[in-house]
């Protein structure tokens, strides 16, 4: 229990200290400006306590010889304005004057993607110097990067999708075509939004004018026609939007079933006294499962075959949604001769992963999102396994997940390693959200595993060049390759590329699973199910 308590407690610290962005110099400075922070602009507009913040780890780690970018220099959460769900995106002007990096035009098309796959309205908060000019080729031109932003804001108009923007800062170069291709276009007054500030006007073309005339609030509210409210400052700025917001009209919602939620059975706390994260100790993931869903009620699918996945129907939230999960207790099954076998907890086997596919197929027959929850070590390897026909087996799994219409979620657990992370929905497989515990484990293989494979490979490149290491020398290299790959294994490395969305307090998982099915459920548009070609 206070193994996870104290990860748990870590992550918020560091969260907290990427909160303050710039640190105290970049606030004073904005403040100095009349302006106020990114966290203080959503504290105003959003309904009190609704932030759930998306992305924070972005660029953590990242950047460090040009100082660094916290939270990549930009804020992104769901939250709500009148009760409305909402996506934010606000440009942190305390870090570097919000320049983009290349982490940051990643986190803003994760936010977008994620409104477009939801349908979720979305706020953009603009106060940004552009493009971090040192870093521009790994900015300006490929699909995740600079541009990509302007073309989902067309994306989301022609989904029909709200989307407001207001200047409330710089908005320079390629950056300021972001705000015109919203619906609605606030600015405040000392704000400036133009092509070419007013240096480079006059270095290119030789004249010369202030950043007022050039495209000052004014200016765009009486002569240009750009903005459709001039605003005196970011409280009346904020205010209008809230005022815009309340007025929408509603469209209609998808045909995922919801009924009156119940609270979960049993006490959400307890589970940091279920999961143990010991190959030594397996934990019960029904245990885990029974205080997250409604009323503990789970209705398990073939209980009694591939037991080491455990998939079955049940609510969070009201919602009905498929689970499927890894489960780590150990097994016995038997085989189709009649010979009994101990199979291991986590690992997927043929048994398994038929079932898993059946299971997702069905839940995409009758419309029932998909909610994985994983600690997986991966597909079950050897001589009996290969007979058993694993390849085809879990290649019908991934066919099953690629294929899937219906909203999945992904939560990480504790390890997801190798094709078993892909089966499970990994974020690849085009999951609405991937949350992680702070216990969570993400790579190709365990850090041991790794290691010795990756040191055995070395030993042998060195001795084909006539070098034989001692065991001190082999014992020091292992160390150095695992330290390595363990620190790739922690989930804030996997945050920090924007692989996970967010770190989640185990505690808290049933609410961030009730979020993500109700930003879900603004999307009602469902594809026809087909699979293709499937190995039988």
């Amino acid at each position: 229990m206070r193994f996870m308590a104290d990860l748990v407690s870590q992550v918020r610290n560091e969260e907290e200290k990427i909160a303050e962005g710039g640190g105290p110099k970049g606030i004073e400075s904005q403040h100095a400006k009349r302006r106020l922070t990114a966290r203080e602009r959503i504290a105003l507009l959003v309904d009190p306590g609704t932030f759930f913040e998306l992305g924070i780890y972005a660029a953590c780690g990242m950047y460090e010889e040009w100082g660094g970018a916290p939270g990549a220099g930009v804020v992104t959460g769901l939250a709500r304005i009148h009760t409305r769900l909402v996506m934010i995106i606000a440009n942190d002007a305390t870090v570097k004057a919000g320049a983009f990096f290349p982490m940051t035009s990643k986190k803003v098309i994760r936010a977008q993607n994620i409104a477009i796959e939801n349908h979720i309205p979305t706020i953009y908060l603009v106060d940004s110097a552009g493009v971090f000019l040192p870093l521009q080729e790994d900015v300006f031109p490929d699909t995740d990067d600079f541009g990509r932003v302007f073309r989902n804001n067309a994306v989301l108009s022609a989904l029909g999708v709200p989307q407001i923007a207001a200047i409330m800062g710089m908005c320079v170069a390629g950056g300021g075509y972001l705000p015109v291709m919203c619906d609605h276009i606030l600015m405040t007054d000392g704000s400036g939004l133009f092509l070419a500030g007013p240096a480079l006007v006059q270095a290119a073309i030789g004249q010369k004018y202030s950043a007022e005339e050039l495209g000052g609030a004014a200016m765009h509210a009486s002569i240009s026609g750009t903005v459709d409210y001039r605003e005196p400052n970011d409280e009346a700025c904020i205010a209008r939007i809230r005022a815009i917001v309340e007025k929408w009209g509603y469209r209609r919602q998808s045909p995922w079933d919801r009924r009156k939620p119940e609270d979960a059975a049993m006490a959400a706390e307890e589970i940091y006294g279920i999961y143990d994260p010991s190959p030594a100790k397996p934990y019960d993931m029904k245990e885990i499962l029974g205080r997250v869903v409604d009323a503990g009620r789970f209705d398990e699918y073939k209980p009694d075959y591939g037991k080491t996945l455990v998939c079955g129907y049940a609510r969070i939230g009201g919602f009905a949604v498929g689970i499927v999960a890894n489960q780590k207790l150990h097994a016995q099954q038997t085989d189709h001769e009649g010979h009994k076998r101990m199979e291991f907890g986590g690992v997927i086997y043929t048994e398994s992963a038929e079932k898993a596919s059946r299971f997702i197929m069905d839940c995409n027959q009758n419309l029932i999102p998909l909610v994985f929850f994983h600690d997986v070590n991966g597909f079950m390897v050897g001589r009996d396994a290969e007979w058993s026909g694993i390849i085809k087996a879990g290649a019908k799994m991934v066919n099953a997940v690629s294929n899937s219409v219906v909203p999945k979620i992904t939560v990480i657990v504790g390890g997801s390693f190798g094709a078993g992370h892909y089966a499970m929905c990994g974020k690849a497989y085009d999951p609405r959200f991937v949350f992680a515990w702070p216990s969570a484990k993400y790579a190709v293989m365990s850090g041991d595993s790794a290691a010795g494979t990756l040191v055995e490979i070395k030993i042998k490149q060195l001795e084909r060049s006539g070098k034989k290491l001692s065991e001190e020398e082999k014992k020091e290299l292992y160390e150095s390759v695992k330290h390595t790959y363990d620190e790739q294994m922690d989930p804030r490395y996997g945050a920090a590329r924007l692989w996970i969305d967010k770190i989640i307090d185990p505690m808290e998982t049933r609410e961030a699973i009730v979020l993500a099915l109700e930003a879900a459920a603004l999307n009602p548009d469902v594809p026809e199910f087909k699979v293709g070609v499937l190995q039988t």
